[in-house]
């Protein structure tokens, strides 16, 4: 069941990545990991933000929203993922940098920028 689930995330992490490329962004990493968790799709955008961008799926309405999914545990696991990143690539806290959700149920794709604040 984890490795179906797994295909499955890596399928709509491909269509969130797809589409925001055709929106601008240059996609920099796709489900980068450290010792604190994952990332989806990390990504630049043509105004120079980079972006930390977790993406959820939800076949129906009946799923729940996916953007509801991005809980404030979530939120913070990111935060925490996003610091190494930082650290780690550009050695440097000094970065424009934004937390997006990709939102993906059924057929349609929602980019809500700057969903969340960083959580320390």
């Amino acid at each position: 069941m984890e490795k179906n689930r797994r295909k499955v995330g890596a399928c709509y992490e491909k269509i969130a990545a797809d589409y925001l490329i055709a929106q601008g962004v240059m996609i920099l990493d796709r489900n980068y990991r450290n010792r604190h968790g994952e990332i989806d799709l990390i990504g630049m955008t043509d105004d120079g933000w980079l972006i930390f961008v977790e993406v959820k799926y939800r076949s129906s309405e009946c799923s729940g929203n996916p953007l509801a999914a991005v809980d404030w545990h979530k939120q913070r696991m990111i935060s925490k993922v996003a610091v190494e990143y930082l650290k780690n690539r550009y050695r440097s806290m000094d970065v424009r940098c934004r937390f997006d959700v990709v939102g993906i149920e059924g057929n349609k794709i929602c980019w809500v920028k700057n969903a969340f604040d960083f959580c320390g």
